[in-house]
């Protein structure tokens, strides 16, 4: 507590030791008493692969050009879903994953389309192009979300994980979305 009775300085959030992943601790031998919840057997439920995609994430735009966020969507949460880890993870995370991801495509494709500078509206001289800043924020968006998912599915598996990822193919993405625009 300062002089003037603000709470400045002392320990930032989130400063500290990170507490260890699930498959560190198996790995360790580390795991000391754990708690074990038993769960009733579940009703036998027929279910759907993928739940319903909303309408935000299939909507079409202005430009005309094909919102990727339904494909997104599907892989991501097929990826999840595949190794048991789809519910782990919020819907709603991979929705704004999903939307950052085609944002950042939408933004890519304007860049390919009008180049890199543009027209000051009212001097008429040449500016950077806005979609450059917005690309680079839709990208810092995708990389914020997927770090979020990962984490999820990092503290909750037992072993580590390798592989292939919907992440990892988002310039193969982009490049389709360009023959097809």
């Amino acid at each position: 507590m300062a002089k003037d009775g603000t709470a400045r300085g002392g320990q930032r959030v989130g400063a500290g030791r990170k507490p260890k992943a699930l498959a560190d601790k198996v790995a360790e031998g580390s795991m000391g008493p754990v708690l074990v919840l038993v769960f009733p057997d579940p009703a036998e439920l027929t279910g759907e692969d993928i739940p319903p995609v909303k309408e935000l994430l299939k909507a079409s735009q202005k430009s005309g050009v094909d919102l990727c966020a339904e494909d997104v969507f599907k892989a991501t949460f097929m990826w999840l879903k595949e190794r048991g880890w789809d519910r782990f993870v919020n819907n709603q995370l991979i929705e704004q994953y999903a939307m950052s991801v085609s944002r950042w495509i939408q933004c890519e494709t304007m860049i390919s389309e009008y180049g890199f500078l543009g027209k000051h509206p009212t001097t008429g001289a040449a500016i950077a192009s806005p979609y450059v800043q917005m690309s680079q924020t839709y990208l810092k968006q995708v990389n914020q979300c997927w770090y979020q998912i990962y984490q999820i599915v990092k503290d909750n598996c037992s072993v580590e994980y390798g592989g292939a990822s919907p992440h990892d193919d988002l310039m193969e993405r982009l490049l389709s979305a360009r023959k097809r625009g």
